[in-house]
Formats: structure tokens, sequence, C-alpha cells
């Protein structure tokens, strides 16, 4: 593909993206494929399958917080799996075609997301909770408290 502008020259979306797989046979910009196991992702979903997901440990518990823009929290999955992988996962439908409808332009994402995350062993599986504000999810997985060294006096005799 080329980065040659078409139309406007001054909007940075009338350019082509840049493929370093195009022209191979497995890569995304052919029908064809030497591997078709291979998995592909449409360029309409592709954006949207990598939901952002920010992780941070405080003291108390690890906070993910993933950015679903437009979701609702029905939309929305937050499950355990095997006791310790965090699964989010969700799907925005692409908006319904009216046939009095003209697109001039297409840039909003659409498709399902899933991401896993291995818990450390510090995790509190089963108290984990979640809440959705403004388009953010929060998801809040508590850690156990560090454990106190059990310290015994011993008299000291003589």
């Amino acid at each position: 593909m080329s980065l040659i502008p078409r139309g406007n020259a001054f909007d940075p979306f009338s350019l082509d993206l840049w493929d370093p797989f195009d022209g191979f046979p497995f890569g995304s910009g052919g029908s064809s494929s030497l591997f078709p196991s291979f998995p592909r992702i449409s360029s309409e979903s592709a954006a949207f399958a990598g939901a952002r997901i920010d992780w941070k440990e405080t003291p108390e518990a690890h906070v993910f917080k993933a950015d679903v823009p437009g979701l609702k929290k029905e939309e929305v999955k937050v499950e355990v799996e095997d006791g310790n992988v965090l699964q989010i996962s969700g799907e925005r439908n692409k908006e319904r075609e009216e046939k009095t409808d003209t697109w001039h332009r297409v840039e909003r994402s659409s498709g399902k997301f899933l991401r896993r995350f291995r818990l450390p062993e510090d995790a509190k599986a089963d108290q984990i909770k979640a809440a959705m504000d403004n388009g953010v999810l929060t998801v809040t997985v508590p850690k156990e408290g560090a454990k106190k060294p059990e310290v015994k006096s011993i008299q000291i005799s003589g």
C-alpha cells in the first residue's frame, strides 16, 4: 500500500495505512492464503478487538480500568475462570443502516473484544467488584493482607 494522499492532503484520515504483511500470502491484505487457519481480523472490528485496559496495583487491591465508550453495563461481561484468570469481554454492535442514510465516514469501531489477565496469588478472586462510569469499566480485585510473622516472646530464666 502507498502513503500517497487521496483527496485532501491535510486530512490525516485520507492516507492509506501501511500494512507490513501486504503482498504476503498469509498477510491481512490478500484474500487467498496458504494458511487458512491463520486468524484474520476484519478492519471494522480490529480497533475494538484490543480494548485498552490499564492494570495498577495498590497496597489493598489490583485495579483494572477498561475504556468501553458507548457500551452499557449489560453489554460487558466480567468473569473469573479457573479461580485466577480475570476475563473482560463485550461487544459493540454496528449502527443499523437505513436505506435513506448516506455515510461519509465510518471511524468508530465495532465488534467483539476479549481480554484475559492471570491474577497473582495474593488476589481474592471471590471478592471482585466491578463498576461502570462514563464509559470506563473499573474492576477491583482485593489483595490478601500481608501476613505478619507471629512473634512469641520467650522468658529468659536466670
